[in-house]
């Protein structure tokens, strides 16, 4: 070694280690950023997707809700084993109905006929095909056209380099926070890395939390060995954990009953139940309204999420209530839920239950996996995570960008791009504008491929994917400047146009979704005005900025691999 040669300290290698870990699954880390931060609102990007649900605006009040769908039910279902309504939320403008027949376990998971009826006019909602919201809550961390294994090792790795990235970043960037309170516009590299410093700072609780929770999520895909040694195989563990999350999810109900039994009993009982239920007799249903009344009261801010009866209009009816939101965080699976007498309306739960504590590490899985995904938040957080999102997508997007900024000098002096220069400029471009261009696509595939046509949800998913790989290839064919310039602008232009296209196509107009109190229709219409503002205004800043001139001349003779350093 020699003895003037500098040795590296620790920042100069977190610093090699922060940009490569950061670009090598970069433009994989900004789609799952990009599609998990949307998936904060897949429910309301869902019915934003299904224009039929647009017209019901439910009433106030949840007692009037109950007795529209009451009666649907008693008229159409009423000798059913079950009914399941599940009313309207904030999140919700319909009253969704499971009715199963007799002999049907009424607590299934799956099953049973799923019916939307319109909340405040009982009449049933048919709706186009498509996977609305949830097409890209699963490409989040499952991608797509992948076997399902190899997509989620795929997502966990660009994960767990995410980590690498936030944990080296902190440690290179000495007056990260300093640098947090100042921004200095027009400046080149110094702008984007005072972007990027801030977009990372500002949220980093939120960008250690994300990433820790998806490798939380992840864990028995990319360490499986525990639960190989414990199970024959995956399959017989995940059906193990969701009997686990039912178990715990009827604990409440169960302590809530005056007497404790033992599994082999409750077995029995439920048996016995079956039997009962062919011998029961026909007997009035319990006015609801008085039982609501007393829900209501005594959960004051937590509405009525579900009611399930059993065995409705018979002797044997039971009531059960559930609550919309859970616990705590730490009780992501625990709900509040009372238990009727579904014809005398008597109260058959305990006035003091006793829910049981999750173990330590076991609250903490919970709080971090359910901030994760956002279930069962209220609104005020759910906008918080989602806004961190947005942050957490513009970290992974300005971090692209400035390492072709704080390379382009050299490419500058050396009068023309290198190959791999080239290929990083394409593809952030495809990835940065090209995939909200995709999202838009695929909203207007949701209005415009006809309602009847085969496997209609397919041609949508197509749809997304083909104008992608466009994008990516009209990046190729442009000029870097120029491609940036005229993907915005059909940025812009295809999101400022999609709440007109919603009315046009059969949608709630916007101020009617307003006027309503629809804001699960509303917030996703004012979202595409906002973003079409936020990429006007990128239009704006990059046709006023004046790129490094390209020096002209004979190009120096260079081996391919020289090219590509």
């Amino acid at each position: 070694m020699r003895a003037d040669a500098k040795v590296e300290g620790p920042r100069q290698s977190m610093s090699w280690l922060h940009t490569w870990a950061s670009l090598i699954l970069g433009w994989l880390l900004y789609a799952i950023f990009l599609t998990g931060t949307l998936s904060f609102f897949q429910n309301e990007i869902t019915i934003w997707m299904k224009p039929e649900l647009h017209q019901s605006v439910p009433p106030t009040s949840q007692i009037q809700q109950t007795q529209i769908a009451l009666n649907y039910l008693q008229t159409h279902h009423a000798s059913a084993g079950s009914w399941n309504i599940q009313l309207p939320n904030s999140r919700q403008n319909t009253t969704s109905l499971n009715i199963r027949k007799i002999g049907e376990d009424p607590r299934a998971r799956r099953g049973g006929e799923r019916i939307t009826i319109d909340s405040a006019t009982g009449q049933v909602l048919e709706t186009r095909e498509t996977r609305g919201g949830s097409f890209l809550y699963r490409f989040h961390f499952e991608l797509y056209g992948l076997p399902r294994i190899w997509a989620r090792w795929l997502v966990g790795i660009a994960t767990l380099l995410m980590m690498v990235a936030i944990v080296s970043g902190i440690i290179t960037h000495k007056k990260i926070f300093k640098d947090f309170f100042t921004f200095r516009s027009g400046k080149g590299q110094r702008s984007w890395l005072d972007a990027h410093n801030a977009t990372a700072v500002f949220a980093l609780p939120f960008h250690i939390m994300i990433t820790f929770s998806g490798l939380l999520l992840l864990l028995f895909t990319l360490m499986p060995w525990g639960v190989n040694q414990i199970y024959d195989n995956r399959s017989q563990f995940l059906q193990e954990q969701r009997n686990a999350m039912l178990q715990e999810n009827s604990t409440s109900t169960e302590q809530m009953r005056p007497e404790r039994q033992s599994g082999e009993q409750k077995r029995q009982d439920r048996g016995e139940g079956r039997r009962q239920k062919t011998e029961s007799k026909p007997a009035v249903l319990t006015d609801l309204s008085p039982i609501l009344t007393e829900v209501q009261t005594q959960w004051k801010n937590n509405p009525i999420a579900s009611i399930n009866i059993v065995a409705p209009n018979t002797d044997q009816a039971k009531i059960e209530i559930r609550a919309l939101h859970a616990a705590s965080v730490a009780h992501r699976n625990i709900y509040d839920t009372v238990e009727y007498d579904g014809v005398t309306g008597q109260n058959l739960t305990a006035e003091n239950p006793q829910i049981r504590n999750p173990s330590i590490p076991n609250g903490i899985y919970n709080v971090v996996t359910v901030l994760h995904e956002a279930r069962g938040v209220d609104l005020a957080l759910r906008w918080l995570l989602f806004l961190s999102g947005i942050l957490g997508t513009m970290m992974v997007a300005t971090g692209l960008i400035l390492w072709c900024v704080k390379r382009a000098p050299q490419q500058q002096k050396q009068g023309y791009k290198s190959f791999g220069y080239r290929v990083v400029e394409v593809t952030n471009i495809a990835a940065i504008i090209g995939l909200p261009i995709a999202c838009a696509a695929y909203f207007y595939a949701n209005r415009f491929i006809p309602t009847d046509i085969e496997m209609r949800l397919n041609w949508e998913i197509r749809t997304f994917f083909s104008i992608w790989l466009m994008t990516f290839f009209y990046a190729m064919i442009r000029s870097h400047r120029q491609a940036w310039l005229e993907l915005l602008m059909v940025a812009s232009i295809a999101f400022v146009l999609l709440p007109i296209v919603n009315f046009m196509t059969g949608g709630q107009a916007l101020w009617n979704s307003i006027l309503h109190g629809q804001w699960m229709i509303a917030s996703f219409d004012l979202a595409m005005w906002i973003l079409a503002a936020l990429f006007a205004s990128a239009f704006y800043k990059v046709k006023k900025h004046q790129g490094l001139p390209v020096k002209k001349g004979k190009l120096p003779k260079t081996t391919p691999q020289e090219n590509e350093s």
